[in-house]
């Protein structure tokens, strides 16, 4: 499967900075929904108020996914890549 990576950085509530990666099937080009994935993330992660848009999420590039990462989109949608600060 090819996936589109998006590099995303958000500012936590504490102030300090998050840095993840969303990897989507690389059909999907709805920005909304590229970004109603990270906010479903950020809400496993209590940072449900922080702000997702083109300012912090941008596309990246295209990759294979491995195996693991394909099952984890075919059975979610998506799959998180976390960085920094997560």
């Amino acid at each position: 499967m090819k996936v589109a990576v998006w590099d995303t950085y958000i500012t936590k509530k504490d102030g300090s900075e998050m840095h993840f990666d969303i990897l989507a099937p690389d059909e999907i080009t709805d920005l909304e929904t590229i970004y109603s994935f990270g906010k479903d993330y950020l809400a496993t992660k209590q940072q449900e108020s922080s702000t997702l848009s083109a300012q912090e999420c941008n596309f990246c590039h295209m990759e294979r996914a491995t195996p693991a990462i394909e099952e984890a989109i075919v059975a979610k949608g998506y799959y998180i890549i976390e960085m920094e600060g997560c």
